[in-house]
């Protein structure tokens, strides 16, 4: 599951040279910061074999217009009504520093990649209620998520990000995809001794 994540100044600097020229969004300010479910956030998507950025609301409203769904499992989201289309037709790529994720303790962890400042979350978009909102799709955990959390975000590299969002003969190999291994860092850690 991912819940929050982060852009800063590192990643924003590294998607200027990615995103396509004339498309400014990433350099304003107000997107450096931790987003959270129901805010806007910028996404990638492709037009005419070009990526973009695009301000999209992060999730999808709840069945029968209760909460908020802002993740999708990968391994079975084209069995699920209200995410086939999307990842058939509306596929996106959330770029982030880095997430946050919390142990059973309630402890939290910044996930990240330790070779890119840069991490591409795929996810699928569609229209709701006036507005364009987005889902992560999310894997089994990897070994470096297990002792945290039993999922996170499917993950794609830099070279998959226009085949992810153009080639449709390769959703179902991507939707299955094991995520890259990530670094951890946790500002406090309960560590528990062996009673005596």
């Amino acid at each position: 599951m991912c819940s929050r994540y982060y852009i800063n100044e590192e990643s924003v600097r590294e998607l200027k040279k990615l995103v396509n020229e004339t498309d400014q969004a990433f350099g304003q300010k107000e997107y450096i910061r931790d987003i959270r479910p129901s805010e806007p956030a910028l996404v990638l998507i492709a037009k005419e074999n070009k990526l973009h950025s695009q301000e999209k609301l992060w999730g999808f409203p709840g069945l029968k217009g209760k909460g908020l769904i802002i993740n999708a499992r990968s391994e079975t989201a084209l069995t699920k009504n209200i995410f086939r289309d999307s990842i058939l037709t509306r596929r996106c790529v959330i770029p982030a520093a880095g997430f946050y994720e919390w142990n059973s303790l309630k402890e939290k962890a910044s996930f990240y990649s330790a070779d890119s400042p840069v991490l591409y979350m795929a996810g699928c978009y569609s229209h709701f209620n006036d507005a364009d909102c987005f889902v992560i799709l999310t894997a089994p955990a990897n070994e470096s998520m297990i002792g945290t959390h039993d999922r996170m975000p499917l993950l794609i590299e830099e070279k998959e990000i226009l085949p992810w969002l153009l080639d449709s003969a390769r959703t179902e190999e991507f939707l299955l995809k094991k995520p890259h291994e990530l670094k951890k860092d946790m500002a406090y850690e309960q560590i528990s001794f062996p009673l005596s």
